[in-house]
């Protein structure tokens, strides 16, 4: 008989979670959570007193991949690795993630102008209780230089609405490479998802890559 191609479930909806784990052969389902007006408590974004912007990456991504691993029970869906993410940035030591409208992308933009700053992106692997209820995760962090950027640039650039759904307000794989002079770490890993940990977490399930 022929052998079922091992399969994960990605718990995100960013298309570029999705493409950087195609980009490695891995083979995935999307799992969805519930959105809008009927947001799941388990997986809120919103800090902790006092959190640092590496405690609270680590925090989500494992709340979403935990969360993940108990709707597979609850939608009888068959049992496998979940696989989630979270991005932030790390200005001062106060998080950043997405922006709440276009002021607001703008306004951190005019932030990160002429400096540089941290990108943390998490990743965690959950099972479900018939898998032993495993979870694990590692932490990426990469820093990223800013040249100056004029206000007429920031302006056309939030007018281009790529800020809109993006951790500090720019996709790095997009028209905001033309601000980065310099990074030090992850490119994978600013994009959103950082290929060499997320490998190496997936060897740990099991999963051949």
């Amino acid at each position: 008989m022929p052998t079922l191609e091992p399969r994960i479930y990605l718990a995100s909806q960013s298309p570029r979670r999705r493409e950087l784990l195609a980009q490695i052969g891995v083979r995935f389902d999307l799992l969805l959570f519930r959105s809008g007006g009927r947001c799941d408590p388990e997986t809120i974004e919103d800090p902790l007193p006092n959190e640092s912007p590496d405690v609270y990456a680590v925090r989500v991504a494992a709340a979403k991949a935990r969360h993940g691993a108990r709707l597979l029970q609850e939608r009888r869906l068959p049992s496998r690795p979940v696989l989630a993410a979270d991005t932030t940035l790390d200005v001062d030591g106060e998080i950043v993630g997405k922006p709440r409208d276009d002021a607001d992308a703008a306004e951190i933009l005019g932030r990160l102008s002429g400096r540089s700053h941290r990108v943390l992106t998490a990743v965690a692997i959950a099972c479900g209780q018939d898998r032993g209820e495993r979870l694990e995760t590692k932490l990426s962090v990469s820093e990223v230089r800013f040249r100056v950027l004029a206000p007429e640039e920031i302006r056309r650039y939030v007018a281009s609405g790529e800020p809109r759904d993006k951790a500090g307000a720019y996709g790095i794989q997009g028209r905001a490479a033309m601000f980065v002079e310099e990074i030090r770490g992850s490119h994978s890993g600013i994009v959103g998802l950082p290929l060499c940990e997320t490998a190496l977490l997936l060897r740990a399930f099991d999963y051949p890559v």
